[in-house]
């Protein structure tokens, strides 16, 4: 096991407010956090982003670099797909 901090949150079907606390948690450890999800989940990644910089503007949090993507995914079926990817970062603005 690494003791290391993790500094990226994986957004999947959870409520929207587990993936907030979790960002909020780990922001409290290091400086940025990066926030990734793919296909159906990229809405709920810019939901928690906006949430964590608008809602607590006073604990002085910001939105940084933005990447988007796409990944090739081998579907069910056997044919090949490509499902868009997004990657946000999330940081403390500095003092």
């Amino acid at each position: 096991m690494s003791t290391e901090t993790r500094d990226t949150i994986f957004i999947g079907k959870k409520p929207l407010m587990a993936y907030v606390t979790s960002t909020l948690i780990q922001l409290a450890n290091v400086p940025s956090v990066n926030i990734k999800a793919r296909g159906l989940s990229i809405g709920r990644a810019v939901d928690v982003a906006q949430i964590v910089a608008r809602k607590t503007e006073n604990a002085g949090y910001s939105i940084g670099n933005i990447k988007i993507d796409s990944e090739s995914l081998e579907s069910e079926d056997g044919r090949t797909r490509n499902v868009s990817t997004i990657e946000i970062e999330v940081k403390r603005n500095e003092p």
